[in-house]
């Protein structure tokens, strides 16, 4: 009897682990909670695999021999629960995947900065002609590329999600870019937790291996005291050896998160054997990534800028940091245990204006309602805090409140799923707000 594989949760990573237990002869059964779109619909039909949604049927899925589920799903989902009561393994699409796989891996994690940096190093090796896949958090599911496509590397952004339920994969080139507090809400609002998650990236990696690490991060720099890792160390950061071929001024990437973004691609880029020329003209023509801070138009002489991949207060931090003109900062959405005190100093010094676009700002007003009382009880201008509960006001009370040669900067601190479906859903309906000014 063929071994029976469940897999929890049909999007991308779900729908792609699904096609590959199918062609390597599983009896697979796919079950969703929510509504499978149509894509994933067809995907499952025409490759024969069964599939529910709108339910969790517990008598078709409690007697898998292994489950593969979504790292949307948290660990404590009553099914969760009951699955590992009982001992049968979870694990991730990743873990599946690698399984059938003999390609090598670079790995991407970090609280800020994984897509860019996973997106730089995809172009680079593309750049230098190599067979490489994008998978994880962007591309297509490592899954499906694996049942269907053949590459020799494969470049992954890894969530702490998906790093949860990894077990026996093992990253030839490992890369940790930054660590702040993120997901709480899904870690028992322990910071060490999430911590935790993230240095997974680093399981099962021998000296062969590379870990490449911000040396400047404190949070890295101090687990990295108490770990004895298995791999050969690659640390970067400004008080490091500059590994990079071209200036900072040639980076097409702008912004000092970007200079330490470059670094870890470079030295990625090095440990893969890439020549230098190819390295130093990818750095120099590569074209970032959407709802990044993203340029949207320029409007009555006001800037705006798409920033909805800042889905936490860390990544905020970055772009607030970039901005050099006065600022209205839009912000709101699903908080997720967040500490907006990392900020405080950059709104003082970069923003007049706040604009809040949640159903619930009740934790916004209170912290930004005290910065704003301290600077009046200062004497200091305080900053304006208009209060909206939809993305449509929101553009429209920051148009009104920007004046000539102000930015505009949608940067959330948040997650989207308030309002949108995804943080791409809530970029792509600020774009098109913005246009139709």
């Amino acid at each position: 009897m063929n071994k029976r594989i469940v897999v929890l949760g049909a999007g991308e990573s779900g729908s792609g682990a699904a096609i590959l237990a199918k062609e390597k002869g599983y009896d697979v059964f796919v079950s969703d909670c929510g509504t499978i779109s149509e894509p994933y619909r067809a995907l499952l039909d025409q490759n024969g695999v069964r599939w529910e949604d709108g339910k969790h049927s517990e008598e078709l899925i409690l007697n898998a021999d292994e489950v593969v589920k979504s790292p949307g799903i948290p660990l404590t989902a009553p099914l969760i629960q009951k699955l590992q009561a009982q001992g049968t393994p979870i694990i991730s699409e990743i873990e599946f995947a690698a399984r059938y796989t003999n390609a090598k891996m670079i790995c991407i994690t970090g609280s800020n900065g994984k897509t860019t940096t996973t997106s730089l190093i995809f172009y680079i090796l593309k750049q230098a002609g190599l067979n490489v896949g994008l998978a994880g958090n962007i591309g297509n599911s490592l899954a499906l590329q694996v049942a269907h496509e053949q590459h020799d590397y494969y470049v992954i952004e890894l969530s702490s999600f998906q790093l949860d339920n990894m077990y026996d994969f093992k990253a030839d080139i490992a890369i940790l870019l930054n660590i702040t507090p993120d997901h709480l809400d899904r870690y028992d609002y322990k910071f060490q937790n999430y911590v935790d998650a993230k240095f997974r990236i680093t399981r099962n990696q021998t000296p062969d291996d590379a870990f490449i690490y911000w040396a400047e991060d404190s949070v890295i720099d101090r687990e990295m005291k108490k770990l004895q890792l298995g791999a050969t160390l690659y640390p970067y950061g400004f008080t490091q050896p500059n590994p990079l071929p071209v200036g900072e001024d040639e980076l097409a990437l702008k912004g000092r998160h970007n200079v330490l973004n470059s670094m870890a691609a470079t030295i990625a880029a090095n440990v893969v054997g890439i020549r230098k020329e190819v390295i130093r003209e990818s750095l120099k023509t590569f074209q970032g990534v959407e709802h990044r801070l993203q340029y949207v138009a320029t409007v009555r002489g006001v800037r705006w800028i798409n920033d909805s991949k800042a889905t936490n207060v860390n990544s905020c931090w970055y772009a607030l940091e970039s901005m050099t003109t006065p600022t209205v900062l839009i912000l709101g959405g699903k908080d997720k245990g967040n500490d907006y005190s990392e900020i405080d100093e950059l709104v003082k010094q970069k923003c007049h204006t706040l604009v809040f676009m949640g159903l619930h700002n009740e934790k916004l007003h209170e912290h930004f309602g005290k910065l704003a009382d301290s600077q009046k009880s200062k004497n200091e201008s305080p900053i304006q805090i208009i209060d909206t509960n939809n993305l449509h006001d929101a553009v429209q009370a920051a148009y009104h409140a920007a004046h000539e040669g102000d930015t505009v900067l949608l940067s959330p601190c948040c997650a989207s799923f308030d309002l949108f479906k995804s943080y791409e859903d809530r970029g792509e309906q600020f774009m098109a707000a913005v246009r139709a000014l």
